[in-house]
Order: structure tokens, then sequence, then C-alpha cells
């Protein structure tokens, strides 16, 4: 391939790419809630402050190691929803505030201050969320009435991804439409004969039917396992029998102890549960992710799925529980996924699960699964908090110091292309023209990601597209001098800007990969005042690479076959003489006296 050609098809791509950045910007603001400007951050545009309040009950005392640790975990789930800028501090070493640009949602209020303690806890009983009338008059729902909310056990999802509930008969509470956690967790296992399974609506001291295991001996859990019937006072059943999931606040008086079992309810309210302590808790939790479900086939389905990898204890914890309960009747054999003391699923094994990876799956949206799973991720919050304050704030900064950081933008703006007409003439155009494009990339870029990933530009972040300036300036000068050494050296034009981009590239390789890492650094180790300078520096410094590779270089390849610059008119910058191409007197033989550019290895004028 010629350069020629080359040079027309990465110019023909860079026009592409521009084309399709700016279908996706219009895209989102047709047929989204894009916008056509970026979006500011809390220094330029003000936002919300919510002042945090710990929730304690009795006289406990919430420690300043807590205070700190839920400071950090909030600052993570807050900044992985992109560089917003937010800020998040601590008042009197017991609230916590958090200042947010913008208006956030509801949503976002309630995920930054919710605990996200995923547990695993056995199912000891299930009924329907509300109380049930009874034929006979007794409180306890008589067989005949249905104990859950409809044979398709699918719940309407709600701020928390609810998931699908048992099945209607409470004689029979198999799950239905469950998602499996894992994959081998049964999803509307064929139910037991009433007669083999324990009640709805448990007795002081229920005594469970023995089931069958495998090998054809009776399997019950033993006085003091997690998994035994015994675990259920009274109290309990006094609390269960009482309990109207639909009620508001109907939890809001629960104690969520991981050695003691509890009485719940489902995301949605729609069912109602006796929980044995937790088997296996959220800590244990390594990574979550969301997506879609792959199915049998290995085609992508429109299921969205929560995968959940557990650490080696947690692995652990989980293939023991799953062995014992795989041999147990309805319900025991359900495990139940509770978030913030709420059950999401509880489907039933169908085998051992020895590998320590989970799948969640229920009627959530993806954007709801993600939001889940970077709350499961980041860990759960050491207390619980409540919503004291919100009010909105006015910007630090302002729209003045915007502008003045603007006009110094555009100061040095004009400098560089002041300096490059200057020093480089018509060349230097091509130097303005980069610039242009740099800057069109970026404009781009950075209103793309305000929509799709939050990002806020800061007035940091406004530092580090000045900054970006002089880099990309120094990227062109670099290759520019290259061009005109060669030159100096007899070279024609066109193998001048061969051989010059050559040896230019390493160069700016070497110089944008130094500052790409020093963005890397300060972004990770930085606050987030400093990380929207260190984002607009590394986003800057990739787009000087695309620019001086699929721009600056096709352009130059294409306008040394001018005749203006291929015959170095005194104007274009690349004029032999005046960068003083030297030129040698050799002998040629019978008297004759020629001159020739100095020897160059592998370049023109070399004899042959």
């Amino acid at each position: 391939m010629s350069h020629t050609t080359f040079a027309r098809r990465a110019l023909a791509g860079m026009a592409v790419l521009a084309l399709a950045l700016m279908g996706l910007l219009v895209g989102s603001n047709q047929f989204g809630d894009g916008s056509y400007a970026p979006k500011l951050g809390l220094d330029l545009e003000g936002g919300t402050q919510i002042i945090l309040e710990p929730r304690v009950t009795g006289n406990r005392e919430v420690s300043p190691e807590q205070i700190a640790q839920a400071r950090d975990i909030i600052v993570q789930r807050v900044d992985a929803g992109g560089v917003a800028g937010a800020e998040v501090t601590t008042q009197g070493g017991r609230n916590i505030v958090v200042s947010m640009p913008g208006t956030p949602s509801k949503s976002t209020e309630d995920a930054i201050r919710r605990s996200s303690q995923l547990q695993f806890r056995p199912v000891l009983a299930i009924a329907a969320g509300s109380p049930q009338p009874a034929p006979t008059g007794s409180a306890s729902p008589s067989p005949s009435a249905p104990a859950s909310p409809g044979a398709s056990g699918t719940a309407t999802p709600s701020a928390s991804p609810s998931a699908s509930v048992p099945s209607a008969n409470p004689a029979s509470p198999s799950a239905t439409n469950n998602s499996a956690i894992p994959g081998a967790l049964t999803t509307g296992t064929t139910s037991p004969s009433p007669s083999a399974t324990p009640s709805a609506s448990p007795s002081a001291a229920p005594s469970p039917s023995p089931s069958p295991s495998p090998s054809g001996s009776a399997s019950t859990p033993a006085a003091g396992d997690p998994l035994s019937l015994e675990q259920i006072t009274p109290e309990l059943t006094a609390q269960f029998t009482a309990l109207n999931c639909a009620e508001d606040g109907a939890l809001d008086d629960l104690v969520d102890d991981d050695s003691k079992p509890m009485v719940t309810c489902d995301a949605d309210g729609a069912a109602k549960y006796i929980l044995g302590p937790v088997v296996v808790s959220g800590d244990k939790i390594s990574d979550a992710t969301a997506g879609y479900q792959v199915g049998p086939n290995g085609q992508q389905t429109s299921r969205v799925e929560i995968q959940l990898n557990l650490n080696d204890e947690g692995a652990e914890q989980y293939a023991d529980v799953s062995k014992k309960m795989v041999v147990l009747q309805q319900p025991q054999n359900q495990l139940a996924a509770t978030l913030d003391s709420r059950v999401i699923v509880a489907p039933s094994f169908n085998e051992a699960i020895l590998d320590g990876n989970a799948s969640i799956t229920g009627g959530f949206t993806i954007d709801e699964a993600r939001d889940l799973a970077q709350q499961l991720k980041f860990g759960a919050l050491p207390i619980s908090f409540d919503l004291q304050t919100r009010e909105q704030i006015s910007p630090t900064l302002g729209s003045e110091q915007l502008r003045y950081g603007l006009y110094a933008g555009l100061v040095g703006l004009l400098l560089v292309v002041l300096y490059s007409l200057a020093q480089y003439r018509m060349l230097g155009l091509v130097t303005v023209a980069s610039i242009v494009a740099a800057g069109l990339l970026t404009y781009l870029a950075i209103t793309i990601l305000g929509w799709s990933h939050n990002y806020r530009l800061d007035m940091a972040g406004v530092t580090g597209l000045i900054v970006a300036i002089g880099f990309t300036a120094d990227s062109f000068i670099v290759y520019f001098e290259r061009i005109r050494d060669e030159l100096r050296e007899g070279r024609s034009l066109e193998s001048a800007v061969a051989t010059g981009w050559n040896r230019a590239k390493r160069t700016i390789l070497i110089a944008d990969g130094v500052n790409f890492l020093a963005a890397i650094v300060l972004y990770v180790l930085a606050s987030s005042s400093v990380r929207g300078f260190a984002f607009t520096l590394g986003l800057t410094t990739l787009l000087d690479i695309l620019i001086v590779f699929l721009f600056t270089h096709p352009l130059v390849t294409l306008l040394a076959r001018l005749p203006f610059f291929r015959d170095g008119h005194r104007w274009s910058g690349l004029d032999p003489q005046k960068l003083g191409a030297v030129k040698k007197t050799s002998y040629a033989g019978r008297g004759r006296v020629t001159t020739r550019p100095p020897r160059v290895a592998g370049g023109e004028g070399s004899p042959s």
C-alpha cells in the first residue's frame, strides 16, 4: 500500500469516527436525556447536599471507625457512576455529608445510604405477605387459602430489584420461575406432597417429616443447625402470623442479627418468610458484575442477571450448606438471598454447588442490576443511615471562574497558532487544523461521557484541557522538526516526510506514554478534586495520539505531493535553502564535477 493510499484511508477513518460521535451525540439528545453541552461539576454548577445520620437503636454508639469505613464505601459508590466530582466528608465525627452536582434522583440517594448487605439465609417457612382469612377463624392460613400472589411468581421491580416468590400453594411452597443462585438452583421444581412438607404457618415446635436423602436414609437438620426448624419459637410464630408486609413500615422495627433467625418480607411485600441465621455473609463476595444471561445454546438472552464470585471461605461455606439443603424438602431446600433484610430471591437447590460462583436473576432492569452489582462489589455500610437534611447548594467557583479559565485557554491557543505560523509559515496551518480536530473530538467525547457515564467537567478538568494544548503542540513540533532535519540532509520532501515520521513517532509515543502514566497515577491515588484533571489529561493524551497518527501525518503526506510544498516555496516553511540544506561537491570522472547531498544510509543521494 502506497503512502498516499494509506493517508487517504486514515483521513477517511478519522472523518467516519467524527461523524459517528456526532451521530451518537444527536441521538442522545433526540432519543435520550443527553445535552449538546458538557455537564458541569459541583464547583461550576452547584448541586445538592445531603446529610446522612446514623441509625442506632437503644444505647448503641457509633464509633469513629464505623463512620470512616462508611465514608470510604460511599466515596466508592459515588465515584462508580463516573467522574462526577462529588464530595463526601464527615461532620462532627458522626454524620456524613455528600455533595453531588446537579439534582440526583431518589434512587441515587437511596443507593448511597443503603446498607446493601447481601446475606444468604435458609428458608424455614413461607406464607403470603398479608394475613389471609381462614375458614376456621384461626390466625394461621389454611391449606386452601392462597399463600402467595399468583402462579406467575414474578414480582414488579422496585428500588431494590425484586425477585420471584414461591408457589401459590401453601402446602408446597416451591420456587416458581425463580432465579438460580447459582445455576444449579432449581426453577419451578415439582413440589413434594403436602404430607411431606412443613406447614407454611409454623407451629410452636414444628416437627418436619424426614426427607429421603440420595442414599435412602432420612435427613433432618440437628438442633443448633441453621437449617433446623427447632429455631421457630412461639415468639417467632406470633411475629410471623402478625406480620403484614402490605403495611407501610412493616419492617421498621426489624432487628437483623446474623446469628439469629428472623421474620421478614420479600422486596415487594408479596410474601413473608421465617429465615434461619446467616450461612454465607455478604462480605464473602469478592466480585459482582451485571449483564444478560447466556442461554444453554451459548446465545445471549434478554434475561438480566448478576454474577457473584465468592472468596475461598465463602465458596467453602456455600458448598457445605448446599450439600445439606439439596436433600431437604420444600421450603427447607430454599436458600434466600436477602438485601437490606428483605428477600430478593429464594430458589431451591437441585444439586450441590462447589465452585463458589453464584447468579441472581429476577424482575429488574439492566440499570438496576448494575447499580446493585456496584453496591455489592464495594461492600455494605457498617451501619444504616437516615436522611437528615437535603438542600440545594450554589457553585463554589461559578461561571466567572469558568469564563476566566476559557479565556486562558483561548489565549494559550492563540499563542500556539501565532508561533506555528511564524515558525512554519503555511505548514503551521496543519497545526491549526490538527488542534481544531483535537478540540472537536475532545468536545464530543466529554459531552457523550456526560450523558453515558455522568462525567462532569469541573475547574480541574478545564485546567487539564488547557494543559493539553501544549502537549498537542509538542507532538506537531517534534514531527515538523524531524522533517526539516531530513530536508537539511538533502532529501526530497516526500522522502523527508516518510523518514522523519519514522523517527518522530517514537518520540511522540514515549512522551504521550509518560503523560498517560502520570494521568493514571493521579486518577488512582488523588482525591476527587484532582481526578477531573487526571481524567482530562489522560483523555486528551489518547486523542493526541489519534490525531497525530490519523490526521496530522496523513495530511502532511498528501501536502508533500503538492508543488507548493514539494518545490519548497519560500512561504511553505519547507524551503531547503532557508533551512540551510548542505550540498557536497564530488568528482564524477572525465573532468566533470557534480553536487550531491551527503550520503544517508538507505536514502536518496547515496551512490548506486
